[in-house]
């Protein structure tokens, strides 16, 4: 079985989001699907099964991180883009069948790849008690859940550095929400060449912080795209490994655009 190593939302390796990517003729057994996720280890590893032609999608697509399967899932949906076009296994816009329904895959002549996600409904709600102890720093008063396909909870801080020098305790983090906490603030200096920040931690799903997270930037395109008064933004999530992910808010749909580098071809011989 080949397994390939991608890091998503770069175009250099060692840098982004890496994510394991498997095509198979059929899916196996959960079981055997989440044991791969934990020997692969990182945030989520994807699985694609081929579907017959003529459906409303060419390729199912499951995700899992090393402790369970997910409902969405931004940079392996990218990263297994990546490999079905880099390979030729599959030319041209590529439509996912997912828990979270049909995802589209566009490729670009320049080698980025433009994912079509549904937008996160985001729902005001006061910042749960603990969650600053947590995180180490104070937060602005309302929180915005993001809706049962991602369940994490936006919380926007104060400033840039203050999202980029968060050391929080993950443990205490766990009881804050269904799956993690995303944490953001404006950009200090748009002229970088991003518009905001964030920085997201999953201890729920045993990811204590994921690199570059896509599913997270379908929440967060429409509350800085209000913010600032834009519906096309970069975002950078400024990780230990960082990534960028350009977002275009159109409505209830949400693109994210990002590249992606093979850093393994391998074989599974377990």
């Amino acid at each position: 079985m080949r397994i390939r190593i991608v890091d998503a939302f770069t175009d250099q390796p060692f840098a982004g989001n890496p994510a394991g990517v498997l095509l198979l003729d059929a899916f196996p057994a959960d079981d055997r699907l989440q044991k791969i996720a934990s020997e692969v280890n990182h945030a989520e590893t994807a699985f694609a099964q081929r579907l017959p032609e003529g459906g409303e999608a060419d390729w199912a697509l499951r995700w899992f991180t090393p402790a369970t399967e997910v409902a969405m899932c931004g940079h392996a949906t990218l990263a297994t883009a990546h490999v079905l076009h880099s390979t030729g296994t599959h030319e041209g816009t590529v439509r996912f069948a997912t828990r979270s329904g049909v995802l589209v895959a566009k490729p670009a002549e320049d080698g980025s790849i433009t994912l079509d996600f549904p937008t996160a409904p985001l729902t005001p709600e006061t910042v749960p008690d603990g969650v600053a102890e947590a995180l180490g720093a104070e937060t602005l008063p309302t929180a915005f859940d993001t809706g049962p396909n991602i369940g994490d909870l936006v919380v926007e801080l104060a400033d840039e550095k203050t999202v980029v020098g968060l050391t929080p305790d993950l443990k205490a983090l766990a009881t804050a929400s269904e799956r993690g906490i995303i944490a953001t603030a404006r950009a200090e200096d748009p002229s970088r060449g991003y518009d905001f920040v964030s920085r997201c931690f999953f201890p729920n799903i045993g990811i204590d912080e994921d690199p570059v997270t896509g599913s997270a930037h379908t929440a967060l395109a429409p509350y800085w795209s209000e913010r600032l008064g834009s519906t096309v933004l970069t975002g950078l999530q400024a990780s230990a490994r960082s990534g960028r992910v350009r977002t275009e808010l159109r409505g209830d749909r949400t693109l994210l655009t990002g590249r992606a580098v093979t850093v393994i071809d391998g074989e599974l011989l377990a």
